[in-house]
């Protein structure tokens, strides 16, 4: 397997289709004071990615007008290193570790409405452009996919329950990772491009060895209708496109890019624009196309009533050739996507809320990802329904106040490698095994460059990578002190990680599901 393709776990947070109910009556922007929310995430996008964290090999300067204009969260994190447990926590509000096993299915509960479909009930419009990598249709009890795109009929004039039955009014984008199969943009509920005469067929590993994800046969004209190279910039001509056909309301727009995530391309135009190679070029092209959504909430007059969110889906995985220009995806953190380390899930978060929002403010209050759920409801003066977003706390008043006392004092980050799941509570976190509980010191995962290669220290390694005879079994590290993590402490102080041990399990209980697989 490729280095630089990695091996990720995939959920899905739609409703089943039974349990969807018919969107409130729209509500006019005349009458309506409540703001629009425009939520992006990159994908795989690290914290030192960004001019505004300090990158000075990859111009940004859109994303970076997010900074100047709103706050920028110094301890944002993604309470799961891989793409969709965090996107499932961010869109439920609820940790990936409570889900149902996955087998390529929906997984939301109809006790577990996700966060489109509440303020769907509240008369907001819903659009969601980009990336979804969630899941499709249903499964039968004991069933099991032998792809996780498979069991699903991409040449269906209707696909089945997806984007649309979670809570969003429309949808346009790739349903699932750039890299993965079939490659091809849906429209609402239909592939761009479908011809029942050419259907498209998703070849498993039974019938034929492959690279990656997988193999998508036939469908010439949809993938053909899928350049790779233009996926993002696809995505935001359809999102400015609904920006305008809904300026006169309030709306929710969801924007998932897939930059910087493999396969690693930009249009030529962004070719050696930036310091990093191909990798950073990919990323000024979404720098770009997001100066492109922030222009046009100018254009149409609606900025100063628009709450923008910029952020990531966890750390990057750390691209060979960016980190041999001198870049640092991570900055000075430890690991990348996939560790439970501070490397795999701090992640930029900007904040803008135009005479709200205070701009050029900096906070360094612990944020989760899935706090996004409450966050919006308080903005736009809703309830959360009983029982939905366990896992979400209302940050409004640190987002308006930088130095507002805190929220949360705690949260869960969920890993690929056992065992997991690792706990933060206020500058400590807690591990409960040995290595980053992900590639950087998982040997199976060759595909990353890893802790030797990457030049890390830690007092658990030798500089090679090799763990050091007699390591504590857990680790944990006070990240005031030691923000690299670069000095596990489990020996200096057996009670405190006792405590903290006792105090993940109490969290975690018994799960409804599985470990996390990997994704």
């Amino acid at each position: 397997m490729n280095r630089f393709t990695p091996v990720l776990l995939a959920a899905c947070v739609v409703l089943p289709s039974s349990h969807a109910s018919s969107p409130a009556a729209p509500v006019n922007r005349d009458s309506d004071p409540r703001p629009n929310f425009v939520f992006i995430i990159a994908d795989d996008l690290g914290i030192g990615d960004l001019g505004a964290y300090g990158s000075t090999r990859i111009p940004t300067p859109h994303i970076d007008r997010l900074s100047r204009e709103g706050l920028r969260a110094t301890q944002a994190h993604a309470s799961a290193s891989v793409c969709t447990p965090s996107r499932y926590a961010l869109l439920t509000g609820e940790n990936y570790w409570r889900a149902p096993a996955w087998e390529g299915q929906c997984l939301a509960r109809p006790d577990q409405p996700p966060v489109a479909r509440t303020r769907q009930a509240a008369g907001y419009a819903t659009g969601y452009f980009g990336k979804w990598h969630l899941g499709w249709g249903e499964i039968k009890p004991g069933e099991k996919r032998e792809h996780r795109a498979g069991g699903v009929d991409w040449s269906a004039e209707t696909l089945p329950t997806g984007v649309l039955e979670s809570g969003y009014d429309t949808y346009f984008g790739t349903p699932w990772s750039a890299n993965e199969p079939p490659f091809v943009f849906v429209r609402d509920r239909a592939v761009v491009g479908r011809d029942a005469a050419d259907p498209i067929r998703i070849i498993g590993p039974k019938e034929e060895k492959y690279y990656g994800y997988g193999v998508s046969r036939g469908g010439a004209a949809a993938h053909a209708a899928r350049p790779g190279e233009s996926i993002d910039p696809l995505v935001t001509k359809e999102a400015l496109a609904y920006i305008a056909a809904n300026k006169d309301r309030p709306f929710y727009l969801h924007i998932a890019y897939v930059a910087p995530h493999v396969p690693i391309t930009s249009e030529p135009k962004y070719k050696g624009k930036s310091g990093a190679g191909p990798y950073g070029d990919m990323i000024v092209q979404m720098d770009d196309c997001v100066g492109r959504v922030l222009d046009a909430l100018e254009s149409q007059g609606i900025a100063d009533n628009t709450f923008v969110i910029f952020t990531s889906d966890n750390g990057a995985i750390l691209n060979e050739s960016a980190h041999r220009t001198g870049h640092r995806s991570n900055l000075d953190l430890q690991g990348q996507k996939t560790d439970a380390w501070e490397g795999g899930t701090n992640v930029p978060f900007l904040a803008r809320w135009p005479g709200k929002i205070p701009a050029g403010a900096v906070t360094n209050r612990l944020i989760a990802l899935n706090d996004f759920y409450a966050t919006a409801a308080a903005a736009a003066g809703f309830t959360v329904p009983a029982g939905a977003a366990r896992d979400s706390l209302n940050q409004l008043s640190v987002l308006l106040n930088p130095l507002a006392p805190a929220v949360r004092s705690e949260m869960t980050y969920n890993a690929i490698s056992p065992p997991q799941l690792a706990l933060r509570s206020g500058d400590w976190v807690y591990m409960p095994g040995q290595g980053s509980f992900g590639v950087t010191t998982d040997p199976k995962h060759a595909w990353a460059m890893q802790f030797g290669e990457l030049g890390l220290i830690n007092s658990d390694y030798l500089p090679d990578g090799k763990l050091k005879p007699g390591a504590p079994k857990f680790q944990l590290y006070n990240l005031k002190d030691d923000p690299g993590q670069h000095v596990n402490l489990a020996s200096q102080h057996p009670a405190k990680a006792a405590a903290m041990a006792q105090r993940l399990n109490e969290l975690r209980g018994r799960p409804v599901g599985a470990e996390s697989p990997e994704n």
